[in-house]
């Protein structure tokens, strides 16, 4: 089983970095840098020694590997206890082997561990360099170290397995967490077989000691070792003067002498569980010891540095991930709530001066009592987005209060059914395609699927009416429910014939699954599927999936003999379950030879020029860049700056010194103005004494808001002081000789260089982040080339649209104003600069190659590159170069093939830009197809129930103003054949679409 899981998860595992998390990671081990909170230590020492294997250029590749190997290894551990369990099963005295309980042990074992392997989440997981197929391993290692141990409990020295269960936990800290949710599983175990009769009050309080202790590592070791280290470290350091971190290797000191002294009492006092628990706490610990390095790494100043944790007090914020707020579990506000007072819950502390100096204080708002609510699952009232889709998807109108039946209706039907369940049968039952939805209510969207018509059709409509990408999808993976009835039948069998091992597994199956659900309390509108988070629970499944083997077997043998009987279950059951999975999704998990989030950071690197420095925003316009710079040294001279980050203050601080080949970032402001949370927010206000129809110099207005003199600060209700911008209209000096010399403009443009660049703040109050992006304009004073990328959203041009220029995947800030230009369509283009790059430098991931399946995330990615090759040739165009307009577009359908990314919306403008070239007849071909897939589209919503129509009214109405645009442009470009058709197929499709498309659609 390892031997084929390894080669499964080699032969498919990604040829670079992948999207989201991976590029970070794969970064943060190349150099044994520091990943985002709470870390992965773990992970980046052994990645840096799969990467040291390969060169800079196969690094990744060979990281991915690491990944595949600890897959294949995680089935090898299952498949033994899968067998373990069987055995119990049909051998209980583990003496009386025969040649049927062999095979059907064997065949069990196989069939659960190849069906795990070819699941979708843990198959996604194992084939690139992310956390969670090493943390699948330890979840594995340890389940079957525990049944070792309940094999080997009677024999001397036995409990050497649960020390060193202990310590392979303490090592999964330093990979992620969820490893951790397998104790009361293990606890169960352990007191099952400790007990010759066991009960069930017995088995109570042996659960509730296995949650106490989940909640003694996760809280206790985890978080209240380093925060006492850093009590300590406040201590030595603020009152008695000593170095950093003194206080933290006393503390150590101290501790290891309780841990000794501790085991030499236990030991004389013959208290024997006292001493296994303080030996399984010392190897917990040394486990844990991995984030020293994290610390240490951080201390170097490296150039990725994640929340700098470089010492014990910003450690702690680190490990419980401080920057990403906090989630109510157990009891707190809904979303109607409005905070009544706002809670100190500590102070700020950060490096200053030779001492921890507080720089502010840690706040909480605070809620009337009547507001607080026990199981708070509809509580985000800070993103409007939030609160729209849990009054939509709970029918509440825009004054009415949710109820706790709401709040329940929200767990049972979004978190459970649509974060979890869904999930967990697109495992097992099938999947229906890699679009993302956002709630069971769509049904185009990544529902789970079976490829039964009966059982699917009620709920996706026939799959066959759907347009191109969504009917061929890759994705679309049919199993026909076998793999799940098989687990059923698994469940059943167990119960009934060994009721203890049944509730092992099913704790597992609980913890790693629905009390994740439970625990994370997610919101809608996630940024992608989380599937990931619940492959544990999918692990346990497959223990069923195994024994359900048993099942078969057991009702065959009473027809025929034995030793057939467990022979014609197992090969029946392999070919029916793991082989079907591993056929329909072989397509859709094959990355073999993908390589588009590397290549797309590439090509935003590519599109700066020298010594450049580059905003970004969120993961996927960041992590593959930094992949590109940090794994394969390219463009190290650019500095990425990631907008997500730049509100946190140790963001700040670093870009004051020089990475790798980019220089630092010019700066105005000081370390102790931005310091914690010290203009984290500045309002706009009029006091009138600047006139509303000047422009002030941009790094005046940065002083003044920086200064902490109160005569440039205004007074709160509560007696104390705050900043403000006193104005919202800014100019930035030009320099003419120094935007010359940087060549920072064309040539022809040298005239329009304007003395000094104004433009008008677009909004009424400033973060911290975008307080640093003017900071930064402001003090470069042209000397580098700066870029903002074609990605980010819009307001976060801070006003400046009109002097962006596009030379790529990104804009250039210049001193020439473009009249007109709009947020969404800023500034203008560099046709020369960007047609070298779109033409000589661009790599396109293997969309060139027609073979590549390229899932929703990629398809964003290649999205953005066909918008950026239609802007291209428009511009191309307007400067009468059609010839070049219609090379760049081919150029992009050449290595954007349609087989790897069917034709949908994002190639309405590319049709449109061929028009305007002067080539109509690609622009025809393109519109007939665009024009099917949107006919496609509205024929497949005619054909659902009236619930589902009026549920994708809206996309309706899109297909129907993609049609008409169409037709728009083929009369504007004296194509009358074509628009004849495409009136015709309007005047069908508007009598078959929804009332209220119809209607929206009127409206526009």
């Amino acid at each position: 089983m390892c031997i084929i899981s390894c080669l499964v998860y080699i032969l498919t595992a990604e040829a670079t970095g992948s999207f989201w998390d991976c590029g970070e990671f794969l970064s943060t081990a190349y150099k044994l840098e520091v990943a985002h909170s709470p870390g992965a230590p773990l992970f980046a020492l052994i990645g840096r020694l799969f990467m040291m294997l390969g060169t800079p250029e196969t690094a990744g590749r060979m990281a991915n590997y690491m990944s595949a190997l600890a897959s294949g290894f995680t089935i090898l551990f299952l498949f033994w206890s899968v067998t373990h369990f069987a055995r119990k099963i049909l051998v209980p005295d583990n003496k009386t082997f025969s040649t049927s309980n062999v095979i059907a042990i064997m065949g069990a074992g196989a069939v659960g561990a190849l069906a795990y392997a070819f699941s979708d989440s843990f198959w996604f997981s194992a084939v690139e360099a992310e956390v969670y197929a090493l943390s699948s391993f330890f979840t594995a290692f340890v389940l079957w170290a525990m049944l070792k141990w309940e094999e080997r409990a009677d024999e001397p020295h036995a409990d050497r397995w649960i020390i060193l269960i202990a310590y392979m936990m303490g090592l999964s800290i330093g990979v992620h967490l969820l490893n951790l949710l397998c104790i009361p599983a293990l606890v169960m175990i352990y007191y099952y077989r400790k007990n010759a009769k066991p009960s069930i009050k017995g088995s109570v309080i042996a659960f509730v000691a296995g949650v106490i202790i989940l909640g003694a590592v996760q809280v206790g070791v985890i978080q209240y070792i380093p925060i006492i280290g850093s009590k300590f470290d406040l201590l030595f350091v603020n009152s008695l003067g000593m170095p950093f971190n003194s206080g933290i290797f006393v503390f150590f000191a101290l501790l290891v002498l309780a841990v000794v002294f501790g085991l030499k009492w236990a030991k004389k006092t013959g208290r024997y569980f006292v001493h296994m628990g303080i030996l399984a706490f010392s190897f917990i610990l040394i486990g844990y010891s991995s984030f020293f390095m994290t610390i240490i790494r951080s201390q170097a100043d490296v150039p990725i540095d994640m929340g700098n944790p470089d010492n014990a007090v910003s450690l702690i914020s680190y490990l419980q991930r401080e920057q990403y707020g906090n989630t109510p579990v157990a009891i707190g506000p809904y979303f109607t709530a409005r905070p009544v007072d706002v809670k100190t819950t500590g102070a700020d502390y950060r490096k200053m001066n030779g001492k921890y100096e507080e720089v502010g204080q840690k706040r909480e708002y605070e809620y009337a009592s009547a507001d607080m609510h026990i199981f708070p699952r509809i509580w985000d009232s800070n993103d409007p987005n939030h609160v729209n889709f849990y009054r939509s998807f709970l029918n509440l109108g825009p004054n009415d209060e949710p109820t706790s039946s709401d709040n329940l209706a929200f767990f049972f039907k979004h978190q459970m059914g649509y974060m979890y369940w869904r999930y967990f049968l697109w495992n097992y039952a099938g999947r229906q395609n890699d679009y993302q939805g956002q709630s069971l209510g769509d049904p185009k969207n990544g529902n789970w699927y079976t490829g039964i018509s009966i059982i699917d059709n009620p709920r996706t409509g026939d799959m066959s009416k759907m347009p191109e990408g969504f009917r061929d999808n890759k994705a679309t993976n049919k199993l026909f429910l076998l793999p799940l009835i098989l687990g059923v039948l698994g469940l059943i069998y167990h119960i009934n014939r060994q009721k203890r091992d049944a509730l092992v597994v099913g704790l597992l199956f609980f913890f790693t699954g629905l009390a994740i659900v439970i625990y994370v309390n997610n919101v809608p509108y996630q940024p992608r599927e989380r599937d990931y988070s619940y492959a544990g629970s999918t692990y346990a499944f497959a223990i069923w999936i195994g024994l359900g083997v048993l099942w078969i077997y057991d009702i065959l043998r009473k027809k025929m003999g034995e030793t057939p009987s467990a022979a014609l279950a197992s090969v029946a059951c392999l070919v029916a379950v793991p082989g079907i999975m591993a056929a329909q999704e072989w397509d859709d998990h094959d990355r073999s030879h993908k390589t588009l989030a590397r290549d797309t950071g590439i090509n935003y690197l590519m599109s700066c020029a020298p010594n450049a420095i580059l905003f970004t925003e969120g993961d996927n316009d960041t992590y593959p860049l930094w992949y590109a710079q940090e794994v394969e040294g390219i463009r190290r001279d650019v500095r990425v700056i990631n907008l997500s980050l730049l509100g946190t203050d140790w963001y700040i601080d670093q870009l004051r010194y020089k990475t790798n080949e980019a220089d630092a970032v010019p700066l105005i402001m000081q370390p102790n103005q931005y310091a914690g949370s010290r203009r984290d927010y500045v309002e706009y206000v009029d006091t009138k004494i600047i006139p509303q129809d000047k422009s002030v110099n941009l790094a005046e207005v940065i002083q003044f808001v920086t200064s902490d003199d109160k005569r440039n600060q205004l007074p709160t209700r509560t007696g104390d002081y705050m900043n403000y911008l006193p104005t919202k209209k800014f100019f930035v000096p030009v320099d003419k000789n120094a935007v010359l010399q940087a060549n920072i403009v064309e040539p022809e443009d040298t005239m329009l260089i304007v003395p000094q660049m104004e433009f008008t703040l677009n909004k009424n109050s400033v973060l911290k982040n975008d307080l640093a992006v003017l900071n930064i304009v402001a003090a470069n004073n042209w000397k580098r080339p700066i870029y903002f990328s074609t990605t980010i959203r819009p307001n976060n041009f801070q006003g400046m649209h009109e002097y962006l220029q596009l030379e790529g995947l990104a804009y250039r800030l210049v001193p020439v104003r473009t009249i007109g230009a709009s947020e969404n369509e800023p500034g203008k283009i560099n046709v020369r600069k960007m047609f070298d790059n779109a033409m000589t430098k661009f790599k396109f991931g293997g969309a060139e190659r027609g073979d590549v399946y390229f899932d929703e995330t990629n398809r964003r990615s290649l999205t953005n590159l066909r918008s950026t090759y239609a802007k291209l040739a428009n511009g191309l165009t307007a400067r009468g170069q059609k010839a070049d307009a219609i090379k760049a577009l081919d150029y992009m359908q050449k290595n954007i093939s349609d087989k790897s990314f069917a034709y949908d919306i994002s190639m309405l403008f590319v049709a449109e830009a061929y028009w305007r070239a002067g080539d109509a007849t690609k622009a025809a071909s393109i519109a007939r197809r665009l024009a099917k897939y949107h006919e496609d589209d509205i024929n497949y919503i005619s054909s659902l129930g009236e619930t589902h129509k009026e549920n994708m009214a809206g996309d309706a109405n899109m297909d129907l103003r993609v049609i008409g645009q169409l037709g728009v442009w083929a009369r504007q470009y004296n194509d009358s054949t074509l628009a004849t058709e495409l009136d015709t197929k309007m005047k069908v499709l508007m009598s078959k679409v929804p009332q209220s498309a119809m209607m929206m659609q009127g409206a526009q």
